[in-house]
C-alpha cells in the first residue's frame, strides 16, 4: 500500500487508541480516515473556464458507549484536532437516545482483493484534462459544445476497537461533454479507472453526430412506446434500482420490490455490483467490499447491507455501509448490467455519423416502431414499493421505424415503474457492449449496454 494510505490507518489508529483512553475500555468505536483529492477542467462555448483541485483528509469516529450512539467528524488531523473529535464525540454520546438497534463492530477481516491502482490518474494534472478538452471540442467540428474532463484520487485507512484495521486507495477518470446545434443537444460520456482510456475525440465525434441528428424534432402523442434505451439512460435506470430496489434498509422495511430467490426481471438481466477499483476497498464500518450478484438471469439474489440492516434481516452485510447508511439505507453504487451476445453482423441500421452508435446499431435495427432515447433526466420515484419513476427525455430522442431512424423526436414525459420495464418477458435484446459511464453527483460508475425494451410509457410531450 502507498505511503498517503498508511498515513490515513496511523490516524485511523490514533483516534482508536485515543477514544479507549477516554470513553474507557467498554466503548466500541469505529474510525475512518480518508484523503480525497479531486481535479477538474470544465469547458463552455468551446474553450476551457475553469480548472479547480481540491484535497481534503477527513477523519470520522463513531462511538457506541453505555447503549447509546454518535458520531463525529473533522478536517483538523493534529493530536489537538483528533482529541477535540473524541472529547465532542463522547459529549454526543452522552446526549443521545438508547440504541437498540446498535449491531456491533466489524471483526477482524482481511481485504477481499485488489482491482488494480493508475498512479497516473490519481497523478494527473491540467495538462492531461486540458488535451482531453481539445480533441473533444476539435472533433465537434465547429459546433458549440461544453462539458468537463475529471481526475479523482482517494486513499483511506481503517481501524476499530475489536481490532480491524484495513487500507487502501482508488483513482478515477470521467468526462461528460455536449455539443449544440441550432438548439439539438448531442451527449457523451464516459467514465475509467484509467485517464488514459477517455478519448476525447470519439466523444465529441459521438457528441456532435447526435446534435446534427436531432435537428426539426417532432412531436409525437403520448402512449406505449417500444424503445431502445442507450446506455447513458440505462444508468439512471441502475442508479434508481440500487437507491431504492436494492437497498437493505428499504427491503428490511417491506419498502422494496425485491424477493430474494424470485423471477422478477427478464432472463437476460443480470445485474453485479463490482465495487472493486471504483472506490475504496472497505466501506464505513471497515466491512471489505467485493462483487455482489443483485440479479441473476433475471433471478434477484440479492440486496445491498450495511451492518444495521443485515441484522435487521437476518443476513450479513455486503459492504455498504457509509456515513449516511442508517438513515437513508446501504446503496450500491457502482452497478454493471451485463451485456449480451455479441451482435450479428451486418445489422446496423445507420451509418458511423447518425445517432446510433456501438452495439444499439443492431438493437434499432430490431426495432418495427418505436423510440430510441439517448438519456433520462431529473427522474423522481412516485411510489418506492413499485419504483415508478417519472421523468424526462434529454440529449436526442428519434423514432425508429422498421429499423430505420426517421426522424428526431422532442423531449418527452414519461412514468415507468422500473422493474417492470425490465420484467419477464419485457426485455427484447441487450446489447454486447458495455459502457461504463459516471454517476451525475459523484465519482461512482454505472456499467451499462444498449436496452431494447417492449414498452415504456411516456406520459406527455412538448404541448402538455
Amino acid at each position: 500500500m502507498s505511503e498517503r494510505s498508511s498515513a490515513e490507518l496511523n490516524l485511523a489508529a490514533q483516534v482508536v487508541d485515543l477514544t479507549r483512553r477516554l470513553a474507557g475500555p467498554q466503548a466500541e468505536a469505529e474510525v475512518v480516515a480518508a484523503h480525497s483529492a479531486e481535479a477538474l477542467t470544465r469547458f463552455a462555448n468551446s474553450a476551457i473556464h475553469q480548472n479547480v483541485a481540491d484535497a481534503t483528509t477527513t477523519v470520522r469516529l463513531r462511538l457506541h458507549v453505555d447503549g447509546r450512539t454518535a458520531g463525529g467528524s473533522t478536517t483538523v488531523t493534529d493530536t489537538a484536532g483528533l482529541q477535540a473529535l473524541v472529547e465532542r464525540t463522547i459529549a454526543a454520546a452522552r446526549l443521545s437516545p438508547p440504541d437498540t438497534t446498535w449491531p456491533g463492530l466489524t471483526p477482524p477481516t482481511p481485504l477481499s482483493g485488489d482491482a488494480g491502482f493508475d498512479p497516473a490518474t490519481a497523478a494527473a494534472g491540467p495538462q492531461e484534462r486540458a488535451a482531453r478538452v481539445r480533441d473533444f471540442v476539435q472533433a465537434a467540428g465547429g459546433l458549440e459544445t461544453a462539458g468537463f474532463c475529471r481526475t479523482t484520487y482517494a486513499s483511506g485507512g481503517f481501524a476499530n476497537t475489536l481490532g480491524q484495521a484495513v487500507q487502501g486507495r482508488s483513482a478515477d477518470a470521467a468526462m461528460d461533454g455536449i455539443a449544440r446545434l441550432d438548439g439539438a443537444d448531442g451527449v457523451a460520456r464516459r467514465a475509467s479507472a484509467r485517464l488514459a482510456d477517455l478519448d476525447g475525440a470519439a466523444l465529441g465525434t459521438r457528441a456532435a453526430a447526435k446534435a446534427r441528428a436531432g435537428a426539426r424534432p417532432v412531436e409525437l402523442p403520448p402512449g406505449r412506446y417500444e424503445v431502445v434505451l442507450e446506455p447513458t439512460a440505462v444508468a439512471d435506470l441502475l442508479d434508481n434500482l440500487a437507491s431504492f430496489g436494492f437497498n437493505g434498509k428499504a427491503f428490511a422495511q417491506h419498502q422494496s420490490f425485491a424477493e430474494l430467490g424470485a423471477q422478477q426481471f427478464d432472463e437476460r438481466i443480470t445485474i453485479i455490483d463490482q465495487p472493486l477499483g471504483a472506490t475504496l476497498p472497505f466501506d464505513a464500518e471497515g466491512t471489505p467490499r467485493s462483487s455482489l450478484v443483485l440479479v441473476s438471469g433475471g433471478v434477484t439474489q440479492a440486496v445491498s447491507h450495511d451492518r444495521t440492516s443485515a441484522a435487521e434481516a437476518g443476513a450479513a452485510s455486503t459492504g455498504h455501509a457509509s456515513a449516511a447508511s442508517r438513515s437513508w439505507g446501504p446503496i450500491a453504487a457502482n452497478l454493471r448490467l451485463a451485456g449480451g451476445p455479441a451482435s450479428e453482423p451486418g445489422t446496423s441500421a445507420t451509418g458511423g455519423d447518425g445517432p446510433v452508435a456501438g452495439s444499439a446499431r443492431a438493437l434499432v435495427a430490431g426495432m418495427r416502431r418505436g423510440l430510441l432515447v439517448t438519456d433520462l433526466w431529473y427522474t423522481r420515484v412516485l411510489d418506492q414499493k413499485s419504483l415508478v419513476v417519472t421523468g424526462l427525455t434529454r440529449n436526442g430522442v428519434w423514432l425508429v421505424e422498421d429499423g430505420e431512424v426517421t426522424a428526431a423526436v422532442g423531449n418527452m414525459r414519461f412514468t415507468q415503474s422500473y422493474p417492470q420495464a425490465l420484467g419477464p418477458g419485457a426485455v427484447l435484446a441487450v446489447g454486447a457492449e458495455e459502457v461504463s459511464l459516471p454517476d451525475r453527483w459523484s465519482g461512482v460508475r454505472y456499467t451499462a449496454p444498449a436496452l431494447h425494451l417492449a414498452s415504456w410509457n411516456i406520459t406527455g410531450n412538448a404541448s402538455g
